[in-house]
């Protein structure tokens, strides 16, 4: 028998709306503290055999061969074909304003066709920023975040064992040259821009501070006068109002993943009045072949007679139902749960009344 169906989770998740007190950290991106993306090419070692092929992956021995160089090994003319070595690209980000000397984690992922990275040693590894300059260096031991296991005939993998970190593995070399003491003003910008809630950043900044210093420019960005505020410097500012309450406003939206079949309503969302009828069509078929075969004794082959029994069955529904105008979040799985809508139908509805006009949020489909 076979017959189709469909899983799906719903979750429902309050949005931040009014009455809810969020941080001035958590809504904002300060001007000027932000980290750094690094990258670099290197060499993880100390493998099980689950290394590089270096016939399928030349590069790796190419950079083998370049470190045992430096390192006064002479290897030049030798055939050496190791299991244990894999090549790998290392990224970290490099906080703002970290000091050299500092410690940042790293991330290593392998770019050939080693099996698993579980047990390696990173080899030094430089780490470039966009501007081509070295600024950390890393090495270390190599927690990989998976398990993986083989026999002759069978291969078992769980996670991802050919990624893994490196923790506190990179240390600072140089420093980003940023004097943030120099800074006149500062940009504040909303991680969701909103008219809004940028106005009641500005109004909740300039009550803290008890002066007119913060300026809403758009609706992501809101300027913050350093030299109004009076402070001796800007980090002194930042202190001071970073942890500021502010309300947020948020645009209703209905989240829908139709690969996992969730679905995030925000509490804001609302529906216009609207009927909705909803049923229900199973498929099922069986299979139930019949043989055949040909009396004892006689010439004759054994034949398979294929017989198959389909149905299509509806579910008896419930009629129309009614959803009143300005029907809250709550409103709406009640009324969908009156409907008995089973979860394979609620995407379908959710679409249905959007393509009507009567869901009144941001739709998003993933």
């Amino acid at each position: 028998m076979i017959r189709a169906a469909l899983f799906l989770l719903i979750l429902l998740v309050p949005s931040v709306g009014l009455g809810s007190s969020v941080r001035l950290k958590d809504l904002v991106e300060f001007d000027g503290v932000r980290g750094n993306d690094l990258v670099g090419y290197g060499l993880v070692v100390g493998l099980n055999g689950t290394g590089d092929g270096l016939r399928n992956s030349p590069f790796t021995e190419e950079m083998m061969i370049n470190i045992l160089e430096r390192l006064g090994v002479n290897v030049g003319g030798e055939q050496f074909r190791p299991k244990n070595v894999a090549a790998v690209l290392v990224t970290a980000t490099l906080p703002a304003f970290s000091r050299t000397g500092g410690k940042v984690d790293v991330t290593v992922s392998a770019i050939g066709d080693a099996k698993s990275l579980l047990g390696g040693t990173l080899i030094m590894t430089p780490l470039n920023a966009a501007d081509g300059d070295v600024y950390v260096v890393a090495q270390g031991t190599v927690i990989a975040g998976g398990v993986s296991a083989e026999g002759d005939a069978a291969r078992v993998v769980h996670g991802v064992p050919t990624a893994g970190i490196v923790p506190a593995g990179g240390r600072v070399e140089r420093e980003v040259e940023f004097d943030f003491t120099q800074l006149s003003s500062l940009r504040m910008a909303l991680r969701t821009p909103d008219f809004s809630t940028a106005e009641k950043i500005e109004k909740a900044v300039n009550v803290a501070l008890g002066r007119p210093a913060a300026l809403m420019l758009d609706s992501g960005t809101v300027e913050l006068n350093i030299d109004a505020t009076g402070m001796r410097s800007p980090a002194h500012v930042l202190s001071r109002i970073e942890n500021i309450i502010v309300a947020p406003e948020r645009r209703a939206r209905v989240v829908i993943d139709q690969r996992s079949g969730t679905i995030v309503m925000d509490e804001n969302v609302r529906i216009s009045r609207v009927a909705v009828a909803q049923g229900n069509l199973t498929l099922t078929i069986e299979e139930a072949p019949i043989v055949i075969q040909p009396n004892p004794f006689s010439e004759g082959e054994t034949v398979v007679v294929p017989r198959t029994a389909a149905t299509l069955e509806e579910d008896e529904g419930t009629g129309l139902a009614e959803i009143p105008p300005g029907a809250t979040l709550r409103d709406v799985i009640s009324g969908l749960n009156a409907l008995g809508v089973k979860p394979m139908a609620m995407i379908d509805i959710l679409k249905s009344i959007k393509a009507a006009g009567a869901l009144h949020a941001e739709f998003i489909v993933q």
